[in-house]
């Protein structure tokens, strides 16, 4: 008969979920969301974790490198965008890398400013406006989503068309790009229930999301006098006016 687990972990993001590995090999964890669990030494294998974890991951080098195609895509105009970036964020490391290659191809001048803290964000700013920036990629880092609404303001008052998260443009960003959290966090209901009834997490994969919002924000679009393509508006799947 299989034993069934009376606790376990929920953890979210990278750093509970390495902190949680540190601490158990033998409670069960499960990881609501968290950054690639390959590169950050969570598990070798998301198809089979093999040791006291599962739950959901996502790449993001090639979720920040398709957020970059979008606002070339939104914005044909761009051709020096900045990646904002949080150099202490190991998880956000191999972000920069991806984008590299991908704004080569694109024509585009990638310049990378950093920001550690929202004390950081004007200076951050500050030296896009002197680099002569014309847009900006917000990437996936906790200090940045706990501000958008600051980060979103700045992009505004400097009149550069910006990209980041889903929320991001739901809090006045102009594009929204990624995964769908909230089912993320539901799924974390699934891996839960497996493991109370009897599942090991080795022998449940890891998953990845598979369904992706476009978010695009049509009030911020006219206070940056930009004309989003048609074509581009009916692939969102939220367009906020």
């Amino acid at each position: 008969m299989t034993s069934q687990p009376s606790t376990l972990f929920i953890v979210h993001g990278t750093p509970a979920a390495l902190v949680a590995k540190q601490a158990t090999t033998t409670i069960p964890i499960v990881m609501a969301i968290i950054g690639d669990a390959v590169a950050n030494g969570l598990v070798s294998n998301i198809a089979r974790p093999e040791g006291n974890l599962t739950g959901s991951t996502y790449f993001l080098p090639q979720l920040n490198v398709k957020r970059l195609e979008l606002l070339k895509e939104a914005c044909p105009h761009i051709s020096h965008p900045a990646a904002l970036s949080n150099p202490d964020n190991l998880v956000s490391r191999p972000i920069i890398p991806a984008m590299q290659p991908a704004a080569s191809s694109l024509s585009l001048a990638l310049e990378v400013v950093q920001a550690r803290s929202p004390t950081d964000f004007s200076p951050s700013f500050a030296a896009m406006a002197k680099s002569r920036v014309d847009s900006v990629v917000v990437t996936q880092d906790g200090e940045f989503a706990a501000s958008f609404g600051a980060i979103a303001m700045l992009a505004l008052a400097s009149k550069l068309p910006s990209i980041g998260a889903r929320e991001y443009a739901e809090a006045g960003g102009l594009i929204g790009y990624g995964a769908d959290i909230l089912g993320l966090y539901r799924r974390a209901a699934y891996f839960v229930d497996r493991i109370l009834k009897g599942a090991k997490p080795a022998d449940l994969p890891i998953e990845q999301p598979t369904k992706f919002e476009l978010i695009v924000n049509l009030k911020t679009a006219k206070a940056l006098d930009l004309a989003i393509a048609e074509t581009f508006l009916v692939r969102a799947d939220e367009v906020v006016e």
